[in-house]
């Protein structure tokens, strides 16, 4: 998959990105959303092991370019019946806070609706305030709050909102 607009571009996660990718699952700051403070503890190695499995059909990683440039990642799953889960990371702080993870989710939405899935699903920590009000912008649907329903690396409780996004709903933040 390679989905450009502007100075944006999604593509598919190759063997030249494991460095990347190890380094911001490794960074606790930018997984403490997902659970992981002290971060994964992976290798590029491993990385690329689990890329190498990807495919259209079944589960797909893939890096957020700006200008050329890497500056965070998506994923999505294929979870049968016309549904596919999604996550986003902006890794690159500094990118953080001007629209491009509002912009990357429409590139890779509209694609995903053009493929033929229905329903977009995905969840976001509940204090995760920031991407409930870009997900909330695209048209998804909070679906529920998980309270207290996982725990953290440090054995915190925390919290979790489940969203859904139908094509009637989606408002596309990447079209000109």
């Amino acid at each position: 998959m390679k989905i450009e607009y502007r100075d944006l571009c999604i593509r598919n996660a190759e063997a030249r990105d494991c460095e990347q990718l190890a380094a911001w699952w490794n960074d606790g700051a930018v997984m403490d959303h997902a659970g992981f403070p002290l971060g994964l503890g992976t290798t590029a190695a491993v990385v690329r092991g689990e890329i190498a499995d990807d495919s259209d059909d079944t589960r797909r990683r893939l890096i957020i370019e700006l200008a050329g440039a890497p500056i965070g990642e998506m994923s999505y799953s294929n979870l049968g019946g016309g549904t596919a889960e999604l996550g986003i990371k902006i890794c690159d702080f500094t990118k953080q806070e001007r629209g491009l993870g509002r912009a990357a989710l429409s590139m890779l939405i509209s694609a995903l609706f053009a493929r033929g899935y229905t329903r977009i699903i995905l969840d976001t920590n509940l204090k995760n305030l920031r991407a409930q009000h870009v997900y909330e912008l695209l048209g998804f649907k909070k679906l529920r709050i998980n309270k207290d329903s996982w725990t953290n690396q440090l054995g915190e409780l925390q919290s979790s909102v489940d969203y859904e996004l139908t094509p009637e709903n989606f408002v596309n933040y990447a079209k000109d």
